[in-house]
């Protein structure tokens, strides 16, 4: 009942501190089933993604996060559960036999749009982390939705880690154009290309 009023006070919020800017530098913010895939250095970063939406396209689109850290709380469960539908998946795989992909394949197949982290785990560095595979899984279980790279730019320097009040600074969220896998084309190639289709929306390659 009151998840839609929270949803709006956290969106307003991230983009108020960060003065978030949305650039669609390849794609065009329609309703279509995609994968968005960002670089990951705060936990904010699906909030400001998932902010930087129109309102019609946040709600075809779930953020993908560790359990691990979501369902430590009360408050975060309810957060992510609740508030932004997120898919959680098991990091620590307790059951080996279980697919860690699993959780996103079935939101796929509902229809959903997710936001991921091929990264990992947070980069406090600059640049990227290797990929995991998760991204091209997903790519070849799915082929026809839209994989996007997303630049997140500047929200770890908003908020550094250790500091409680927030800097003001600019941040961007710059979306590029549409990745789809090739006939035959091997993982690892699909990772370094999709790596480096990220890497090219950072503004020091601008």
């Amino acid at each position: 009942m009151f998840e839609p009023l929270v949803a709006n006070l956290i969106t307003s919020a991230a983009r108020s501190i960060t003065g978030a800017r949305s650039l669609w530098l390849g794609s065009a913010p329609q309703a279509v089933q995609r994968i968005y895939f960002a670089n990951h250095s705060s936990h904010g970063d699906f909030v400001l993604l998932w902010a930087s939406l129109p309102p019609a396209l946040r709600k075809l689109t779930r953020p993908v996060a560790g359990s691990d850290y979501w369902q430590k709380s009360g408050l975060r469960r309810y957060i992510i559960n609740r508030v932004f539908n997120g898919v959680l998946i098991d990091r620590e795989r307790k059951e080996p036999v279980d697919n860690p992909l699993q959780p996103m394949l079935d939101a796929l197949e509902h229809g959903d749009s997710l936001i991921i982290f091929p990264e990992g785990t947070r980069n406090l560095e600059d640049g990227l982390l290797p990929f995991k595979s998760g991204i091209y899984h997903l790519a070849k279980s799915y082929p026809q939705v839209e994989v996007i790279p997303v630049w997140i730019a500047n929200l770890n320097r908003v908020m550094p880690k250790g500091r409680f009040l927030p800097l003001p600074l600019l941040c961007t969220t710059s979306f590029g154009a549409p990745l789809t896998l090739e006939e035959d084309e091997s993982k690892e190639h699909f990772l370094e290309r999709s790596r480096a289709a990220l890497l090219a929306l950072a503004p020091e390659h601008a």
